[in-house]
């Protein structure tokens, strides 16, 4: 993962609602939700929300899909592993690191 991926990324979730959409998004695995599901969840206005969305899909850490008349988002497990390898990947001096191998990545 190159560097100016890794800022952008970090800047989209360095606001309270979007980590809080990414999480959900987390969450809810591969099957994704609405936009609709997530402004119920989580009590944000379908207005704000969809900025919040667009900035989420601009960093790519979730994806868009239609089906039918919904959109889908999802959380992009790959791109938050690449950042979560990238984050870790000097960690310990190079020794094993104390976290276990489920902290380190998720395989949805």
């Amino acid at each position: 993962m190159e560097e100016n991926d890794v800022v952008r990324s970090l800047a989209a979730l360095a606001q309270p609602i979007r980590l809080r959409v990414f999480r959900a998004l987390v969450m809810a695995g591969p099957s994704g939700l609405t936009p609709g599901a997530l402004t119920e969840t989580l009590g944000v206005p379908a207005t704000g929300l969809s900025f919040h969305l667009k900035e989420l899909v601009h960093a790519s850490l979730i994806s868009q899909e239609r089906q039918g008349r919904n959109l889908i988002y999802r959380a992009s497990f790959d791109r938050m592993n690449a950042l979560l390898g990238y984050l870790t990947e000097n960690c310990c001096e190079g020794e094993a690191c104390a976290v276990d191998g489920k902290a380190a990545a998720c395989d949805c």
